[in-house]
C-alpha cells in the first residue's frame, strides 16, 4: 500500500498548522492521488478533555457510511471493512436476534483458545455422551459412547453444522454444556460482545440465547484475526463421517465471490442466517445478514450486498505507523518538542467520490508536562467526509522524552516566569 504525504504548506494565526495529505487507493498511481488539508489545532490538557470527549459523541452519533444503502430482505445486516475498520452497511445492527448456528463460531473460537493455550490438542478425543447423540437439527451422525478426536469434532461442527458436535466439544472442553456456556458468556464480554447471552453451544432456541448482528461481526473479526492458522476448516466444503457425506452450509463457498467462511444459521424464530467473510484487492469485508426468508435469499443476499461493498467503495492509505504528524512543545524536558505520530497504519474505506469531503484535524495537548514517553497518547486524529465524523485515532508520541534537570530546569522555570 502507498502511503500518505505529509508536508507543512503554510503559518496560519497562532501556532495552527495545515499539513497535505495524499489519500490514495492502492491500485492508483500517484498521479492521481488527492490533496487533502490536514489541520493542526493547539489546546491546553484541560481543553483537550473536553474536545476528546465531544469528539468521542459526535463519533457515535455519526453514520459509519456516506453511500445510500441497498435495500435488503434480511431484518438485520451488517457489513465491516476490516481493513480499515470502516462499517459500510447497518441495518438494525444492534437489535437483538437468535444466532441459531451462528452461535457455533462462540463454540469454535473457545477450542481455537484451548487448542492454542495446550487445553486440548486436536488429536485429543471426547466421549460422545448421550445429551451429545440426542440432539436434534443439523448433526454429524456421532455414535453414543463412541470418543471422536477434537479436529473431526470441529469439521463437524463447521462444516455439517453438527449440534451434536457442539456439545461434544462443550463437555469435553468444560465437563458440561451449562459450563461451557458460561464460558461462551465470559469470552463474550472479553471480545466486546456487548449485547450477547449464550445458552448452549449449538444456538438451539432459547429465550435467554440472544446476540445482534454487530456482536457476530466483532465475533467473526476475532476469528480471523486471532486463530488465522484454523481458519481454513470454515471454508472446507465437504466432510465425510459415520460413511455420510456431508456439504459445507454455507452457499457462498461455491460461488466466485470471493468468499473463504464463515457459518450459517437457521430457526423458525432467527429466519436463515449467514456470516460471511472474503478478501478481494486486498480488502477483507465481514457481512452478517440474519432474518432471511428462505436458502435462496440467503444465497442472492449477501452475494448482491457483498458485490456492492467490494464495488462501491475502495482503501486509501492516509498515515503510515510511525509517520511524523507534527511536533509537539514539551515542557520541562531535556528536548524542546517531541515527534507525534500514529501507532498503526491509517487507512480509510470510502467512495471514490468522496474524496472531495475528506477533512482530517489533529488535536495536539501542549505544551506536554516531562516526561513523555514513547507511546504515551498526546492528541486525537479525527477524519471527517460526506459531512460527518468517521473516527478517531489516538496520536500517540514518537519518542522518550526525561524530565529536565539541575540548572537546565532552573533556566525554563526562570524563563517561563520572567516576561
Amino acid at each position: 500500500m502507498e502511503t500518505a504525504v505529509t508536508r507543512p504548506i503554510r503559518r496560519l494565526r497562532g501556532s495552527t498548522r495545515v499539513i497535505v495529505v495524499n489519500p490514495r487507493p492502492r491500485t492508483e498511481g500517484r498521479s492521481a492521488a488527492l490533496l487533502r488539508r490536514l489541520s493542526i489545532r493547539r489546546l491546553t490538557m484541560r481543553r483537550l478533555a473536553g474536545c476528546l470527549s465531544l469528539a468521542a459523541a459526535v463519533l457515535l452519533s455519526a453514520p459509519a457510511f456516506a453511500l445510500s444503502q441497498p435495500d435488503t430482505a434480511a431484518k438485520q445486516a451488517y457489513l465491516v471493512d476490516l481493513s480499515s475498520g470502516e462499517v459500510l452497511l447497518d441495518k438494525n445492527g444492534t437489535t437483538r436476534m437468535a444466532p441459531s448456528s451462528m452461535t457455533k463460531m462462540m463454540t469454535a473460537y473457545l477450542t481455537y483458545d484451548a487448542l492454542v493455550h495446550g487445553r486440548t490438542t486436536l488429536d485429543t478425543s471426547f466421549s460422545v455422551s448421550q445429551t451429545a447423540w440426542k440432539m436434534g437439527g443439523s448433526r454429524m451422525f456421532l455414535k453414543l459412547g463412541s470418543t471422536v478426536r477434537v479436529e473431526d469434532l470441529l469439521r463437524g461442527l463447521l462444516i455439517d453444522s453438527g449440534n451434536d458436535a457442539a456439545v461434544a466439544l462443550a463437555e469435553g472442553l468444560a465437563g458440561s454444556e451449562s459450563a461451557f456456556a458460561g464460558l461462551m458468556n465470559a469470552k463474550a464480554r472479553e471480545l466486546g460482545m456487548a449485547d450477547s447471552h449464550f445458552m448452549n453451544a449449538s444456538g438451539w432456541p432459547d429465550p435467554g440465547h440472544y446476540t445482534t448482528a454487530r456482536d457476530l461481526a466483532t465475533l467473526a473479526t476475532h476469528l480471523i484475526r486471532d486463530f488465522p492458522q484454523f481458519y481454513h476448516y470454515e471454508s472446507e466444503r465437504n466432510f465425510t463421517w459415520n460413511g455420510i457425506r456431508q456439504g459445507n452450509r454455507n452457499p457462498l463457498l461455491y460461488h466466485p465471490v470471493s468468499v473463504d467462511g464463515i457459518k450459517t444459521g437457521h430457526t423458525e424464530i432467527g429466519g436463515y442466517g449467514l456470516t460471511a467473510s472474503g478478501e478481494r484487492n486486498g480488502r477483507r469485508l465481514v457481512l452478517v445478514v440474519n432474518g432471511l426468508p428462505s436458502p435462496q435469499a440467503r444465497n442472492d443476499e449477501p452475494t448482491r450486498l457483498l458485490d456492492w461493498a467490494w464495488n462501491s467503495f475502495r482503501l486509501y492509505s492516509l498515515l503510515r505507523k510511525g509517520e511524523l504528524v507534527e511536533q509537539a512543545p514539551v515542557w520541562m524536558g531535556e528536548e524542546d518538542s517531541v515527534p507525534v505520530t500514529v501507532a498503526d497504519d491509517i487507512t480509510v474505506t470510502m467512495a471514490p467520490a468522496d474524496r472531495n469531503s475528506l477533512h482530517v484535524v489533529a488535536t495536539l495537548a501542549e505544551p506536554l508536562p516531562s516526561p513523555v514517553h514513547r507511546g504515551d497518547v498526546v492528541g486525537r486524529l479525527r477524519i471527517d467526509y460526506d459531512g460527518a465524523v468517521r473516527r478517531t485515532v489516538d496520536l500517540v508520541a514518537g519518542a522518550d522524552v526525561p524530565a529536565s534537570s539541575g540548572l537546565t530546569a532552573l533556566g525554563q522555570r526562570l524563563g517561563h516566569l520572567l516576561p
